[in-house]
């Protein structure tokens, strides 16, 4: 019994075909060699990192499953448009989109310029407004679709010093989530989202020295009701989940996933 339960759970995105944004590290890597791992050929879209987008196409193909690195910025539209294309020449199709990619940067509000503003607004927001857009095109003709967006406890109700233009971005996502939801339903499509809490990746971490690294995350297990922080691979199962057939009655929903974090104001 225990071996036909693991042969499903293989097989349970053979013949899918899987676009995430922001693939190359953290959330999105983990994300994209989950998917892959349960039979899912996977477009790994990257910015700047090609090595590490070379690194989880490695991994991938090692796996034996199906994989593509593609270059975009998420924000642009000809770019965006240009990376469906590709998959779709490449694979055929698009099932499945993780819209994942982000930035954080971490001014106070009165410092935040409207640079930085912009910049955070056009990767978190727009870029996931773009990609939705461009690969339901592909979805909507086969009546079939899973949308994923990664949003943050910041789009929900925490409010922490440096957070103001993440927090709104991420916010405006959950709302995104909704509205297309409500649209893309009547096609078979259903667009969940994700908010994680503090979870430790590179973009966690940032510019902090070791030690300022260490009081964060100290700082962080305090505040959860579990006493942890996660790990890449705990967003990635919950992406699975609304990826896979599974989720097929959830459309419009917003799961935390950060430990039961208390500080909400």
């Amino acid at each position: 019994m225990a071996q036909s339960r693991q042969a499903w759970v293989e097989l349970r995105f053979n013949g899918r075909v899987a676009v995430v944004t922001g693939g190359s590290r953290g959330i999105g890597r983990a994300t994209a060699i989950a998917l892959a791992r349960e039979g899912c050929a996977v477009v790994v879209n990257y910015y700047r990192s090609a090595g590490g987008a070379r690194q989880v196409l490695d991994e991938i193909k090692n796996g034996r499953s199906k994989a593509l690195a593609v270059q975009c910025d998420v924000s642009v539209r000809s770019d965006v448009e240009s990376m469906f294309k590709a998959t779709v020449d490449e694979f055929g199709k698009i099932d499945i989109l993780v819209n994942n990619a982000g930035v954080m940067e971490g001014p106070l509000f009165m410092e935040t310029t409207d640079q930085v503003w912009d910049s955070i607004i056009a990767v978190n927001l727009k870029g996931v407004f773009l990609c939705t857009q461009v690969a339901a095109k592909y979805m909507i003709p086969k009546r079939y679709g899973k949308i994923v967006n990664i949003s943050s406890n910041s789009g929900i109700g925490t409010s922490a010093y440096g957070d103001a233009a993440y927090g709104v971005s991420k916010a405006g996502v959950i709302q995104l989530t909704k509205h297309t939801a409500l649209e893309l339903g009547q096609y078979g499509i259903n667009v969940n989202c994700i908010a994680p809490g503090a979870v430790e990746t590179e973009m966690l971490r940032g510019k902090m020295t070791d030690q300022e690294y260490a009081d964060f995350i100290k700082a962080r297990k305090k505040i959860t009701s579990l006493g942890i922080v996660g790990q890449p691979d705990d967003i990635a199962n919950v992406v699975l989940f609304f990826a896979s057939d599974d989720s097929r009655f959830i459309t419009g929903r917003t799961i935390l996933v950060d430990g039961g974090r208390r500080d909400f104001i």
